[in-house]
């Protein structure tokens, strides 16, 4: 999703639930009814549509009502949710060859599972792996523990040279692999 859409997708969302908060805030008597229309202008609104009374609705009406501004405000709230998480994308998975007949798929955890072997190929100990998506490539940070006699810098690097060549010999859509030491073993 481009940014623009992200954008309006988030204005939508925070609209859609901050509408309801600040009636309910309204009505429970938090936000005086005074300085909100300053800001809004929400009391020419509803007058536009004041001839609706409350006590002209039935309690089946109003029961309806209820739960479709509780439903709209779960939307907004997952939408907003959705867009504001924390932490890169991941692709689930990745097509490695779309050859009719020898269709590939390769999964998030299979990628994360060869980028700490391929760690603990070169010497690195503890390693652990995360993802992000570029597309339709996979960027793998790997965090590493060297033991307490080695190089750091040197383990490091051997270890970014040894992911790159095992996921690539494998085929997997790569953009780039980062290193970093956690420390030493004890």
């Amino acid at each position: 999703m481009n940014a623009f859409n992200r954008l309006i997708l988030i204005i939508l969302a925070l609209l859609l639930f901050a509408v309801p908060v600040v009636v309910l805030l309204m009505y429970l008597g938090y936000l005086p009814a005074g300085i909100v229309d300053q800001y809004t202008g929400y009391r020419g609104a509803a007058q536009a549509i004041g001839g609706i009374s409350a006590s002209d609705l039935t309690t089946g009406t109003r029961t309806v009502i209820a739960i479709i501004g509780a439903l709209v405000a779960l939307v907004a709230l997952l939408l907003l949710l959705r867009e504001l998480t924390f932490g890169p994308r991941v692709l689930r998975s990745t097509v490695m060859d779309d050859t009719p007949g020898r269709e590939t798929v390769i999964t998030a955890n299979a990628v994360k599972t060869l980028a700490e072997s391929a760690a603990r190929e070169v010497g690195a100990e503890s390693p652990s792996s995360s993802l992000a998506s570029d597309k339709d490539s996979y960027v793998v940070f790997t965090r590493i523990q060297v033991p307490h006699s080695n190089n750091y810098t040197e383990l490091a690097a051997r270890a970014r040279e040894n992911i790159q060549r095992v996921l690539r010999d494998q085929g997997v859509p790569l953009k780039d692999v980062e290193v970093t030491v956690r420390g030493s073993t004890s």
